[in-house]
């Protein structure tokens, strides 16, 4: 059984794919300054997964990403249909390494390029979620501004696909 914030992220990914169902090649194109492309944040999302859960295996499977996509890379457009086969690329080859995750491990600080990131590797993977959180609102509010309706406007079904573990419960009386 996955550890729970590798439960919160795989939920949150759900919820990723669920508000940006639909969009269309062209409209994840454009680009409404000063915010980026919805096809760049897909790529700068996927991005943050490889560096996180792939090089920290010393693999690399996309290596361009950096930079077209990396943190500070300058805004680009690029094309939606290569952005989603990263992602995917990136997420299933991730997923067998977030599976092995634990508490004792997320506690570790990850090496990348042969140098320790200044943060346990559960920090990465929560601020990975978060990021998600982050992007998933801007490029809901850029779907928005195109026009665009019937978006999601709560999140999905948390508590049955990722709910709050009980066994991490306190009871207080």
């Amino acid at each position: 059984m996955a550890h729970p914030l590798v439960t919160q992220l795989r939920f949150t990914r759900s919820e990723w794919l669920r508000a940006l169902k639909d969009v269309s090649a062209e409209d994840a194109q454009r680009r409404l300054p000063p915010m980026n492309s919805i096809s760049w944040i897909i790529g700068h999302l996927t991005w943050q997964e490889h560096r996180y859960w792939i090089m920290t295996q010393e693999k690399v499977l996309l290596p361009h990403l950096n930079q077209l996509v990396g943190y500070g890379a300058p805004a680009s457009s690029p094309p939606l249909d290569e952005m989603w086969e990263g992602w995917h690329t990136v997420t299933r080859a991730a997923d067998p390494y977030l599976d092995t995750l634990t508490s004792e491990t997320l506690q570790v600080h990850a090496v990348v390029y042969g140098e320790t990131v200044p943060e346990s590797m559960g920090t990465l993977l929560r601020r990975t979620t978060y990021h998600y959180w982050y992007h998933m609102g801007e490029a809901l509010a850029i779907r928005q501004m195109l026009g665009h309706t019937d978006l999601p406007d709560f999140v999905g079904d948390i508590g049955d696909e990722a709910p709050y573990w009980p066994e991490h419960a306190v009871e207080t009386h």
